[in-house]
């Protein structure tokens, strides 16, 4: 018999989804309008222990809005990570505004020692405000991504953040279910700690919607402006009045339903890609040249991606090992190529990138979906373990 395919990350629908669905279909609420969009707010807020969420039509949606609430305009930049998805930095474009590209720690999250010393050694505080000193502009904001499901050192972050008067948002659209178990904000969860977070429900999250975010906050005016602007900034929906540029971002009944089928099943994912995760970091520690990336002590990660670090002793480098292991039937993908390098962002301006290059061509994902069994954990394993050129 053949070997199956096995997907690098795929959604697991073996809830109550398709009641769910099927109820709003039946109910005839399909669109924006229906009452599982704001009962998946409610348990959204309620899971993430925060004071409010409002739903949105993904990540990238939400992050735009995080920078519009956060006061964000063209005439400012905003420090962001060169090591993410470019999702987590366009947003920043559509405001009009300037990235500022910061290094990695070994997190893969943003170095929080170097973001601190730009801010020292780069820059201008004067009248309340981080003063670029290269290009004289008013820096407002950073966005932290939560890279894998890790979580970065938001302790570090925040005390930066208020010493320098920066709005933080966390791009925790990796990280649904991460939380400190340890230090200063122990119970937090990613996303809820800066002024505001979001949440992403793509395909290949850990809980999906098909599309769909989800913006988070313990500040409720951030929250009420969000859904305003969210929603077509409709001062008098009755007599459609808008008193600004609004948005059409808001997520339908039909992805609601299927995201509260999700939920409830969300610390299940969790439990089962922590045990592939042992697993996986047991098998491959065996194997000279390959270790898996771990997660910090201090939190409880959802261990959305496993990160396969390949050093020198390993037979075959990250491309070899992607065209071997897809051979094999099996789908990896590497790290993203880092966001500073790409064309669009030619020119912007970077602060001492070197792990985020030292990572770049030695991580790569490998099969990590939440009904992924340890079968399929265990051939992954002996393939690595017997490396060929393809």
């Amino acid at each position: 018999m053949s070997q199956k395919f096995i997907p690098l990350s795929v959604p697991n629908l073996k809830g109550k989804e398709l009641e769910y669905v099927t109820h709003a279909v039946e109910t005839e609420w399909v669109s924006t309008g229906g009452p599982y969009v704001n009962d998946f707010e409610i348990k959204v807020k309620e899971y993430a222990k925060c004071k409010g969420a409002v739903s949105c039509q993904n990540g990238t949606s939400g992050l735009h809005i995080a920078l519009k609430v956060c006061g964000v305009t063209k005439a400012d930049e905003v420090i962001v990570p060169t090591l993410t998805f470019i999702a987590a930095v366009n947003p920043v474009k559509y405001i009009g505004a300037e990235p500022i590209f910061m290094d990695c720690d070994d997190s893969l999250t943003m170095d929080e020692d170097k973001l601190e010393e730009f801010c020292v050694n780069e820059c201008t505080f004067i009248n309340g405000k981080l003063i670029n000193n290269s290009s004289k502009k008013h820096i407002k904001a950073l966005i932290v991504v939560h890279v894998f499901g890790n979580m970065a050192d938001m302790e570090g972050i925040i005390d930066v953040a208020n010493k320098y008067n920066l709005r933080v948002i966390e791009d925790a659209t990796e990280a649904i279910g991460t939380y400190y178990i340890e230090g200063k904000y122990k119970g937090k969860h990613a996303g809820t700690i800066g002024d505001i977070g979001v949440y992403s429900f793509n395909g290949n999250k850990i809980m999906t919607t098909g599309g769909g975010g989800m913006i988070v906050s313990d500040n409720e005016e951030i929250l009420r402006r969000a859904k305003h602007l969210i929603t077509q900034a409709k001062s008098d929906e009755l007599y459609y009045t808008h008193d600004e540029i609004g948005y059409n971002y808001r997520m339908t009944n039909l992805q609601a339903a299927l995201g509260l089928g999700q939920l409830e099943q969300l610390e299940d994912f969790i439990e089962n890609k922590k045990n592939n995760y042992d697993f996986y970091r047991d098998g491959i520690q065996k194997i000279p040249g390959l270790r898996i990336l771990d997660f910090k002590d201090s939190i409880r990660p959802n261990y959305w991606f496993y990160a396969l670090y390949v050093d020198q002793g390993y037979a075959l480098n990250r491309d070899q090992i992607i065209k071997y292991l897809a051979s094999k039937k099996i789908q990896t993908r590497p790290i993203w190529g880092l966001i500073s390098d790409q064309k669009p962002y030619e020119g912007s301006q970077t602060y001492k990138i070197n792990k985020a290059k030292q990572y770049l061509d030695k991580v790569i994902n490998i099969p990590c979906s939440s009904n992924l069994s340890g079968e399929d954990v265990g051939y992954v394993i002996e393939c690595l373990k017997q490396p060929e050129v393809v």
